[in-house]
């Protein structure tokens, strides 16, 4: 039988294929995305959660976020901070501000700490990232949480840079893995170069995360990729957000996807690579669509931000946050309603230091 058209047509099939681990293909995995009886949902749904459980029992992870610096160089075409969008909330915090920021977050209970910054031109056009790197070590001397960096594409010097600094998560997310859509999203970007440094940040013992954009003009053929493409890239944290129309881009008018186009996503993310963080964002629903993203298999909630910090999200740059509605007070309240519970720091410090360890292992012996 030919293992690239098996299970094609019938859902049982390919959610056996998928949950067997073993050989299961891309029409597989196009098969469970293509779900829309209410009955096959259920079931794929059902389904991620008991894979979460296996993996990760009922414990959930809570991440910080900190979006200091919302220059960006670039004119991605789906993202509200794209350089040539004036009168967008624009600012950069200093390193006293991101670590007093922190401080706030790790006293609040989140577990890890995600720096993130648009490619500032104040670094890239000169080539010093000494204030991102001044902000790790700080935070890391005053918090001792482990910190996730998103600062885009950097090369491998930044990189050690970053990891000697104490950076433990290196977050560079593909959108796509379809090439042409890719040129259309990331307008000027490099395809392998962004896709390089991910592998560049594993092979130096950092983890790494990747991600795709759900609804900005992707067909399921191509989602399907992108998930078969983020399992063979082996990357600890794998995430899928909806796309939200911003105004003042070339996609500003195009029609923002069905909620359930990410939670079938993530679902089958969880199916595809059930030993993976996989994030519920606060940044597109805000809280009110936490429970439907976590009951998909999440089990890390992302973008949790303190009111009246002057922060601002990504996709929703204002949205439940100075009300109070992405503080980890707020999501555990939710997330105790769902019958899960917080991790403790000790329990996400010993995941991360085995998939740190693992990670070492693998690029040793690549």
């Amino acid at each position: 039988m030919d293992v690239n058209n098996a299970h094609s047509g019938d859902f049982g099939a390919a959610l056996r294929a998928v949950r067997s681990g073993h050989e299961f293909s891309h029409s597989d995995v196009k098969r469970l995305l293509s779900v829309t009886e209410p009955s096959e949902t259920e079931l794929l749904f059902s389904a991620a959660r008991a894979a979460r459980s296996k993996h990760f029992g009922r414990r959930v992870f809570l991440y910080g976020f900190v979006y200091f610096s919302t220059h960006c160089r670039n004119e991605c075409t789906f993202c509200l901070y794209r350089r040539s969008n004036v009168g967008k909330p624009r600012y950069r915090k200093t390193t006293k501000e991101a670590v007093e920021i922190a401080t706030r977050l790790v006293d609040s209970g989140v577990h890890l700490v995600d720096l993130t910054m648009g490619e500032d031109p104040l670094m890239y056009e000169k080539g010093r990232f000494e204030p991102l790197i001044d902000m790790v070590e700080a935070i890391r001397r005053e918090t001792d949480r482990p910190v996730m960096v998103s600062p885009g594409v950097v090369g491998r010097r930044v990189l050690r840079q970053l990891r000697d600094a104490g950076a433990d998560w290196y977050a560079c997310y593909q959108e796509t893995h379809n090439r042409c859509l890719y040129r259309r999203l990331r307008s000027g970007q490099d395809y392998d170069c962004r896709a390089d440094s991910r592998l560049h940040a594993m092979g130096l013992g950092m983890l790494a995360e990747d991600g795709v954009l759900i609804g900005a003009g992707e067909s399921l053929a191509d989602r399907a990729t992108s998930v078969m493409e983020m399992r063979r890239e082996g990357v600890q944290q794998v995430r899928a957000m909806g796309f939200v129309p911003q105004p003042g881009t070339p996609l500003g008018r195009h029609p923002q996807p069905s909620p359930m186009d990410e939670l079938i996503t993530l679902a089958v993310l969880r199916l595809v690579m059930p030993d993976r963080l996989i994030p519920a964002s606060l940044d597109v629903e805000g809280l009110d669509g936490l429970v439907s993203r976590l009951q998909a298999g999440a089990n890390v909630i992302t973008s949790i931000i303190p009111p009246h910090a002057g922060l601002a999200g990504v996709s929703n740059s204002e949205l439940d946050i100075d009300g109070g509605g992405r503080t980890a007070a707020a999501v555990e309240d939710k997330v105790t309603e769902l019958g899960l519970g917080v991790a403790s720091q000790v329990e996400y410090q010993s995941w991360l230091h085995r998939s740190t360890e693992n990670a070492l292992n693998e690029a040793k012996s690549s």
